[in-house]
Parts: C-alpha cells; structure tokens; sequence
C-alpha cells in the first residue's frame, strides 16, 4: 500500500504540472483542482480561492493515491512488461473515469464545458498514469513483479526473483 501511495503522490504531483502548464498556456480554461473542489463548494469563486485549490489538491491528491493503489496491485498480478501501453492505458481510463464522475455530481457545477480543457484533463491523466506505474515499477521490490503460473502444465519461462538469488548463490560457491 505504501508503494501505492509514494507512486500516486509522484503521479499526481506531475499531473498537477502538465495541468498547470496547460492553464497557463491558455489551452485549458480551468485547473483540474478547481474542478475537484467544486464538488465540496458552492461556488466557482470558493474552489478558485486559496483554500479552494488546497481542498482541490487534496482531494486530488486522494483520488491519485486510490488510483495508484489499484494499479499497483494489477502491475504485480500482470508483471512490469509493457509499461508504456499500461500506464497509458490506466492514466487515460482512471482519468475518464475520475472526471467524469466529478462532472456527473449534480452538485458540481464547476466543470470545464470545452472539448480543449477536457483533452488538456485526458493528456493530463496519461502524464499522472505513466508517472504512476514508472514510479512503482522503480521503486517496488523485485518480488512484486513475480506473477503465479496460469497453470501447472507448462513449464516457465522465466525464472522467478527467488530463483534467481537462488542461482547467484548456487554459483558464488
């Protein structure tokens, strides 16, 4: 769980980056951090506020930390291969997911209505996703990425982490 959290921190914190960029370029007309706090608030001047932006980075922040849980237990049932293709995958699914929820809340009504800002959320999210998965492929321990056999018939193909300290020590006698 830790991993988890280091690598959604990591992966929000980046993404917060990319979004600022965006806003600051004029491509998206509204930070994601807002928009996260316009669930909680009334109105766009209260998330836009100081301590508007505060409760939308920790909500954000929350919801990165959840994501980066989930996709750390599906890194150690799938393995470390193809790490560009999965963390895209996560960070633009997770993202979808995430701003279309926020988007959903009848509550909400601080939600960017253009197809930029919402590209700019979408690119956003594939930033915090390849932050995320990278970030807990580095930093988790080799033993993580061991995944089970799918069955007992077939040999495999790869020796796992434990065997291959196995071997190092077999050999170094």
């Amino acid at each position: 769980m830790t991993l988890g959290v280091v690598s959604g921190i990591i992966g929000t914190i980046l993404k917060m980056g990319v979004d600022t960029f965006f806003v600051n370029k004029n491509i998206s007309k509204l930070p994601f951090r807002v928009t996260a706090a316009g669930v909680w608030v009334n109105s766009k001047k209260q998330a836009s506020s100081r301590n508007g932006q505060i409760l939308g980075t920790i909500m954000d922040l929350g919801m990165g930390m959840i994501g980066a849980i989930g996709q750390v237990s599906i890194l150690t049932k799938t393995g470390r291969d193809n790490l560009a293709t999965k963390s895209t995958f996560f960070g633009i699914a997770y993202g979808s997911i995430v701003t279309a929820i926020l988007s959903g809340f009848n509550v909400n009504k601080i939600k960017p209505k253009d197809a930029t800002s919402n590209l700019a959320y979408v690119l956003s999210h594939l930033v915090y996703g390849v932050g995320v998965t990278y970030t807990a492929s580095l930093l988790g321990d080799e033993t993580l990425w061991d995944t089970p056999p799918k069955n007992d018939y077939l040999q495999p193909t790869q020796p796992t982490s434990a065997q291959k300290d196995l071997q190092t020590l077999t050999m170094a006698k």
